[in-house]
């Protein structure tokens, strides 16, 4: 089995910080491309950022010069640093991790619980 666990989130105030991190574990054999979505109420999911397994990012632009993901390999770990917070940023966010289970050649999407961001005015 492979699991994703999401921590960091939590309640700010505008112009404040957050670091979401997200932890593969499980029986993993390799990781490709790792992501944060968000989902706020009543919008749909949305990419936020994503990162491959080379370092390559990108951001939707509503986050672009505040957030930075990042990842490290060896721990099968995604980060999002988050500043510059503002109460729009507000939702529940997903990390999502491409991986192919150890002994296998197919890789799967699999998805965290979420975690709740909320920025207050």
């Amino acid at each position: 089995q492979v699991q994703l666990v999401e921590s960091g989130g939590g309640l700010v105030q505008a112009g404040g910080s957050l670091r979401l991190s997200c932890a593969a574990s499980g029986s993993i054999g390799s990781i490709n491309a790792m992501g944060w979505y968000r989902q706020a109420p009543g919008n749909q999911r949305e990419l936020v950022a994503d990162i491959t397994s080379g370092g390559s990012t990108n951001y939707v632009d509503s986050v672009k010069g505040r957030f930075t993901i990042s990842r490290d390999n060896a721990k099968n770990t995604v980060y999002l640093q988050m500043n510059s917070l503002k109460p729009e940023d507000t939702a529940v966010y997903y990390c999502k991790a491409v991986v192919r289970a150890s002994g296998t050649y197919v890789y799967y999407g699999y998805w965290g619980q979420g975690t709740q961001v909320t920025v207050s005015s």
